[in-house]
């Protein structure tokens, strides 16, 4: 309890810093998406990893030498701090999130102010028209980043994917970049104010994956391998079976 508190009060004082800064970015920042206030914002992530002692980050995999090559970014989803936890990746991209988030004080103006990209989730031409965004920040050089399940897991296993991260990479002609988060599902768990225990989280970023060949007809296979190969990874950082970890076979069997 001591330790949530010290680390909501911080979170606190961080936010009015972030405000700030993020809000001075963005009256300087004549980049048409952003990307330099983006940045800017992204970089809080960094200071709530950094003053949450519960939280040891290990970031591995590719490395991305040209930050403005533009990449649509999936990762798996285990739980809210997974949003911070990413954020410590050096590269700005714009995230495509549930419009509720953009109606929190502060972490949605801030949110706004970065330039990204709200959905109605109950609205299907808000998804509509939130891939016609993401595809114009693509265009401007900067990454977009989608949680294909749509929600955390409630489980551990990863959900079913889909299609819109991966129809906005082929109509781009940009890379899919996947990500895979392992431990963070007890960092803050659901309906409590206190965070979890210690954990060890992995953050691994893996190969891109090319598209430029690909056609419309290539979502659905292009969507399956890559939550495969996110799958995999899970699977052999828990040294368990594949079918373990996968969502969907839990669908199934109900």
């Amino acid at each position: 309890m001591i330790l949530s508190l010290y680390v909501w009060i911080s979170f606190g004082i961080i936010l009015l810093i972030w405000f700030c800064l993020v809000g001075i970015s963005r009256l300087f920042d004549r980049d048409p998406v952003l990307y330099r206030t983006g940045y800017v914002f992204r970089k809080i992530g960094n200071a709530i990893t950094f003053i949450n002692p519960a939280w040891k980050l290990h970031i591995s995999g590719e490395k991305i030498s040209n930050p403005r090559k533009p990449y649509v970014v999936v990762c798996n989803h285990q739980s809210l701090a997974d949003i911070p936890l990413i954020s410590n990746l050096p590269w700005e991209m714009k995230w495509m999130a549930k419009e509720d988030l953009f109606k929190i004080p502060i972490v949605g103006w801030m949110m706004r102010w970065s330039g990204d990209i709200s959905v109605d989730r109950k609205n299907p031409r808000s998804g509509a028209l939130a891939l016609i965004k993401a595809q114009r920040v693509l265009e401007q050089k900067c990454s977009v980043m989608i949680f294909p399940e749509g929600t955390r897991t409630l489980d551990g296993r990863v959900r079913q994917f889909t299609d819109g991260a991966f129809l906005l990479a082929i109509k781009a002609k940009v890379s899919i970049l996947p990500l895979v988060i392992e431990g963070s599902r007890d960092c803050i768990p659901k309906n409590s104010w206190k965070f979890g225990k210690p954990s060890h989280i992995f953050l691994k970023v893996l190969p891109p994956v090319d598209t430029s060949s690909m056609t419309i007809q290539d979502v659905s296979t292009l969507r399956d391998t890559i939550r495969m190969t996110i799958m995999k990874q899970i699977a052999e950082s828990r040294s368990v079976p594949v079918d373990s970890v996968d969502g969907m076979n839990l669908l199934s069997a109900t």
